[in-house]
C-alpha cells in the first residue's frame, strides 16, 4: 500500500465530521524546526475546525520537546507535525522520545510536509502512526484526526501533569473523576476583555513573569466552540515561548458556547490538588454583558484598549462592573489618554494598570498587583 497521495489539496464543506465520537478530536498541530511558512498548517487548521475537531495551534519554530510538553497538557489526541525543512530524520524521532519523557509515549504522531518516500518507512518503524505527503485530500486528514480519537480512560502514566491533564479532559466532558485530589488554588485570577484586547499575550506576559520569579502557574484559556459544527481553533497558547519556560507554566485550553462554564469549578479544585497555587484563567472575547466569569474567581482584570468607546459607552457596559481592576493594554496606541481619563471617571477608587503586553512593558506592576 503506497504512502504517497497525489490528488490537489482543497477544502471541504463546512459541516460537523465528529458528532459520533465519544469526544471532539483534539488535534496539536505544530511546526518543528527552522520552517517559518505556516499558510499551508493554517489551512489545515480551518478545514479539521470546520469538521468538528478542537485545533490547538501551537504556532512556528516549535521543538520537539516543547511540542511534547503541549501535546501532554493539552491532553491531544493526536499530533500533527508539519515538516519542510528536511530535518524529519531528526526532529521527529526526538519528538518521539520527548513525548515519552513527558509521559506521554502513548501519544499518535502524524507527519506532513515535503517528506521523500524512501523516508517514510524510518519514520514509521521510530512510531510514527502516519506519514501525509504535499497534496494529500483533505478529507483524509479530517479522517485521520477521527482515528486517534478513542474514548477517554484514566491514563496510566508515570508524569502527574500527564495525569491532570487526563483528569480534566474528563471534567470538562462532564465526568468528575472521583479519585484526584482536589482543593482551590489560593489565586484564581479572570482575565475578560473585548476580543483583541491582547489578553493572550497579556496572559503569556504574566506567566512567563511569573515562572521567571520561580513561581508554579496554570492557565485555563477558553476559546469559542461553533455552535454549528462543534469545531474549535484553540491558538492563545502560541502566544507563550514554550522553548523558553519548558514546564514552568501548565496550560490548557478549551472551547465552550457562549459563557458556559460549568465544568470550571472541577477544573479549578483539580488544578489546585495538584499544587498549583495561582491559576489565571482567560476568557472568551467577551461583550459587554459577558460577566459570567465574576463568580468563579478571586479577581477579575478586565482589558480595555484604546478606541472601545467612549465614557458614555463603557459606562453602560456591565463587563466593567465586574473589574476589580482595569488593564489598559496597547497603551502606545493613540487615544491611551483619553482612556485612562475616562475609566478614571468609572473606576471608582479601582487600580488602573496600563500595559504594553507586546514588549512586557507595565507587565511586573499588573502582576505585583493581581497577585502580591
Amino acid at each position: 500500500m503506497p504512502y504517497a497521495i497525489n490528488e490537489p489539496t482543497t477544502a471541504i464543506a463546512k459541516q460537523d465530521r465528529c458528532a459520533d465520537l465519544s469526544h471532539r478530536p483534539r488535534v496539536l498541530l505544530g511546526k518543528m524546526g527552522l520552517d517559518g511558512h505556516d499558510r499551508g498548517v493554517k489551512l489545515i487548521a480551518r478545514v479539521l475546525r470546520d469538521s468538528g475537531v478542537h485545533v490547538i495551534y501551537s504556532g512556528l519554530w516549535q521543538t520537539p520537546r516543547s511540542l511534547a510538553i503541549s501535546a501532554r497538557d493539552e491532553d491531544v489526541d493526536m499530533i500533527a507535525a508539519s515538516m519542510m525543512s528536511n530535518s524529519h530524520l531528526v526532529l521527529v524521532p526526538r519528538l518521539l522520545e520527548e513525548c515519552a519523557k513527558v509521559g506521554r509515549k502513548d501519544m499518535t504522531v502524524n507527519v506532513g510536509g515535503i517528506i521523500p518516500q524512501e523516508d517514510v518507512p524510518v519514520l514509521i518503524e521510530a512510531g510514527v502512526h502516519r506519514v501525509f505527503h504535499t497534496g494529500t485530500g483533505m478529507e483524509e486528514i479530517v479522517e485521520s484526526a477521527r482515528e486517534a480519537t478513542r474514548p477517554y480512560a484514566p491514563l496510566e502514566s508515570p508524569s502527574d501533569t500527564a495525569r491532570l491533564a487526563r483528569r480534566i479532559s474528563f471534567a470538562h466532558a462532564g465526568q468528575t473523576p472521583k479519585d484526584a485530589p482536589r482543593r482551590r488554588p489560593k489565586q484564581v485570577i479572570g482575565i475578560t476583555g473585548s476580543p483583541g484586547a491582547g489578553k493572550s499575550t497579556l496572559v503569556a506576559a504574566m506567566a512567563s513573569e511569573s515562572v521567571r520569579r520561580g513561581k508554579r502557574i496554570a492557565v485555563v484559556a477558553f476559546d469559542p466552540m461553533s455552535p454549528i459544527t462543534g469545531g474549535a481553533l484553540l491558538g492563545d497558547r502560541l502566544r507563550v515561548d514554550f522553548n523558553a519556560v519548558d514546564e514552568g507554566i501548565f496550560y490548557r485550553s478549551l472551547a465552550i458556547v457562549g459563557e458556559d462554564y460549568r465544568t470550571l469549578p472541577d477544573i479549578i479544585e483539580l488544578i489546585g490538588g495538584a499544587g498549583y497555587d495561582t491559576l489565571i484563567i482567560e476568557t472568551v472575547g467577551a461583550g459587554q454583558n459577558d460577566v459570567a466569569i465574576r463568580s468563579f474567581v478571586d479577581r477579575t482584570a478586565v482589558v480595555v484598549v484604546p478606541g472601545m468607546g467612549d465614557a458614555v459607552q463603557m459606562d453602560k457596559a456591565g463587563i466593567l462592573e465586574i473589574a476589580d481592576v482595569f488593564v489598559v493594554n496597547k497603551a502606545d496606541h493613540a487615544g491611551e489618554a483619553k482612556l485612562v481619563r475616562e475609566l478614571l471617571d468609572i473606576a471608582s477608587g479601582r487600580k488602573i494598570f496600563e500595559t504594553i503586553a507586546t514588549q512586557g512593558k507595565g507587565v511586573v506592576e499588573l502582576l505585583d498587583g493581581l497577585l502580591g
